[in-house]
């Protein structure tokens, strides 16, 4: 792969001459592949392993439940992939856990500001303190449609995902405590795994991001309470877009950089310029995974707690589906089902902001007649004896994730819940000769079966 003359002089300003050859010539090489696992799923790494057919490939140091791979599987064919059972993401932008670990020791509101198509979101929703409420932001429609089926999909009740510009948000009510900023870039760091990246390069390209990426940083910083906490992040090795836009939030703001534990076997680099901050960046020929960059910054002045209002719930519904506590609230034809210690902010949020995902989807509206939602069967605070759970085989779950009529031959009539290695799948409702398959169909398996290996 032949790289723009001015990216290599752009590496030679802030690498010597036998690291800047090291990392082009990484560049060069097959990306490494990981996943992530859902702590909420007893077993879920040798599970995942055993269903893609993969072999660890070591742990990722710098982060829980977390492998790479020996080879890369078909992962949508896996459906232990849509029951929520692991995220595929890329390993060095895991190291956003470290950040947060350092600076969240307890419930916190959090904002996933650039979330798409959702890696960082279900890490958050991993690791943030029970009681957190995680707000999941993406400008873009069609991408906000996605992080909201990935968001669903890993079953955190505590999410909402919003599709908002930075402004709204900024304008809005909501203060967050954390708010993580995996700002749109020139995407250097992904070079070997996206030719697209390589073609549109260019300084001006690099510029421009840079500007983008402070006025984005301009926007939002009102939503960050005092005392709180803003990890910055980008997929890139140039200053413009890094360094130098850290340093820009120190005068601007006022911003404290605050340094992030690493290990020296990690082979972190820091600081690549003249600026002596604490900064972290990943490269290619160092460490195991895609180019990425990360600072932590504190905004100055005392923190101080925010406190929830209680919510009145406009419906009473489904209860008896959910361990927890939970509120009920009603928007159009959705039921939707919220902690009940986060139910104001969450509603706050769901008035303010434009929502996609509010807490747990629990029914819709069809026709007279209230019906499980698809959020409902992912959801983590389902109760397990709430639905009949059938079990399905690989060939009979990927079926109906096709969203092909299924037969549930010695099932119970009625609205059932289809698992997968006692994962949930979803709902469908046998009707005894056939079952009608209640799985979203925009989120299909787009594949046709036929061309799949018969595997049980």
């Amino acid at each position: 792969m032949a790289f723009p003359q001015e990216f290599i002089n752009m590496l030679s300003g802030i690498l010597p001459e036998g690291e800047r050859a090291a990392l082009v010539s990484a560049l060069q090489t097959e990306p490494q592949v990981s996943i992530r696992t859902n702590p909420r799923v007893p077993g879920a790494v040798d599970m995942a392993l055993e269903s893609l057919e993969c072999k660890s490939d070591g742990n990722v140091p710098w982060a829980s439940n977390a492998v790479y791979l020996d080879h890369r599987p078909q992962f949508t064919m896996d459906p232990l992939l849509h029951c929520g059972t692991y995220y595929v993401q890329e390993a060095s932008s895991m190291f956003l856990e470290r950040a947060v670990r350092k600076c969240v020791n307890g419930p916190v509101r959090a904002l996933d500001l650039c979330a798409a198509p959702g890696g960082k979101s279900t890490l958050l929703a991993s690791v943030l303190p029970e009681g957190s409420l995680l707000v999941s932001n993406e400008i873009q429609r069609s991408r906000a449609q996605i992080l909201a089926e990935n968001m669903t999909k890993w079953g955190s009740p505590n999410v909402v995902v919003t599709c908002n510009t930075p402004a709204q948000i900024g304008a809005s009510s909501m203060v967050f405590d954390l708010i993580a900023v995996d700002a749109p870039c020139s995407g250097e760091g992904m070079f070997r795994k996206d030719a697209q990246a390589v073609s549109d390069w260019s300084t001006e390209n690099v510029q421009m991001c840079a500007a983008r990426q402070r006025q984005i940083l301009e926007e939002i910083w009102p939503a960050l309470a005092p005392g709180g906490f803003l990890i910055y992040s980008t997929c890139t090795f140039n200053r413009h877009e890094d360094e130098d836009n850290v340093v820009w939030m120190t005068e601007r703001f006022g911003a404290e950089p605050v340094a992030v534990e690493t290990l020296p076997d990690w082979n972190i680099c820091g600081s690549l310029t003249e600026a002596d901050i604490p900064v972290y960046h990943f490269m290619q020929h160092r460490t195991r995974g895609e180019g990425f960059f990360l600072a932590l910054l504190r905004k100055p002045g005392d923190s101080m707690p925010q406190r929830s209002r209680a919510f009145k719930p406009n419906v009473q519904f489904g209860q008896d589906w959910l361990d927890g506590a939970y509120t009920c609230y009603q928007k159009g034809d959705m039921i939707h089902a919220l902690p009940e210690s986060l139910a104001w902010d969450m509603v706050t949020a769901d008035r303010e902001l434009y929502t996609l995902v509010c807490g747990i989807g629990l029914a819709r509206l069809k026709g007279r007649d209230w019906i499980p939602a698809h959020g409902l069967a992912m959801s983590h605070a389902l109760k397990s004896d709430a639905f009949c759970r059938v079990e399905l085989s690989r060939q009979q779950a990927l079926a109906y994730l096709h969203c092909e009529a299924i037969q549930l031959s010695d099932a119970p009539r009625g609205m059932v819940l289809l698992t997968y290695r006692n994962r949930p799948l979803g709902f469908a409702k046998n009707l005894g000769n056939r079952a009608n398959n209640m799985y979203p169909a925009e989120w299909r398996i787009r594949t046709a079966l036929n061309q799949l290996p018969n595997r049980p």
